[in-house]
């Protein structure tokens, strides 16, 4: 939503109030976990064919610069560089695309540590697809365990914090859940198991 309002704001997404409403009743879909990710991104697909790679980079530098940074949460990044300090590694682990996700990673400075979804690109232009599996739901599952795999590492003696509760397949997977300003049906889960329940801002 950050970006919708950002592409509207300096005139990139010219949308009549129509299409305005019906990605924010997409958003809403989803924010209820009534419409999953792949669901609703497969929906927007349509209107990015044939834009150009570069171009979605330079837009998202400057939104993340001016939109996202000053969202980044100072208890989220004390809680990051507690466990930098007791030797973990630390990752990124988001539904959201590339075009955010290594930012946000490249400001938090964990380098290649983010795991995302990706959109399918050939010869520099965005075909309208997702390459699958994307890194929503239950396949965030098989993206933390390869990236336990790669790195000498047992999910079971991982954190994972997450707000939503269709993340609830991995929270199960790890040692150490915590649900950190969670959507309802998470909350009341996370009360239910004696998960942590944080917020951070």
């Amino acid at each position: 939503m950050l970006l919708m309002r950002y592409l509207l704001r300096t005139g990139y997404l010219q949308l009549s109030w129509q299409r305005i409403l019906y990605v924010l009743w997409l958003a809403l879909q989803y924010k209820l976990s009534v419409m999953d990710y792949a669901s609703a991104t497969a929906r927007l697909m349509p209107t990015i064919i044939g834009q150009g790679e570069d171009e979605v980079w330079a837009l998202c530098r400057e939104w993340f610069r001016e939109m996202v940074a000053p969202c980044v949460s100072d208890q989220a990044v004390q809680r990051l560089e507690e466990h930098r300090n007791q030797g973990h590694v630390v990752a990124i682990l988001s539904a959201s695309t590339v075009y955010a996700v290594k930012l946000l990673a490249d400001h938090l400075r964990l380098g290649d540590n983010f795991l995302c979804t990706y959109l399918e690109v050939q010869g520099g232009q965005f075909t309208g697809r997702v390459v699958e599996p994307s890194c929503f739901g239950v396949n965030k599952l098989y993206w933390a365990d390869r990236f336990a795999a790669e790195h000498g590492a047992d999910l079971q003696h991982a954190y994972f914090y997450t707000d939503s509760y269709t993340d609830l397949a991995l929270m199960e997977r790890v040692g150490y859940p915590v649900a950190v300003n969670p959507d309802v049906r998470l909350r009341r889960l996370a009360r239910r198991r004696g998960w942590p329940v944080e917020r951070f801002y």
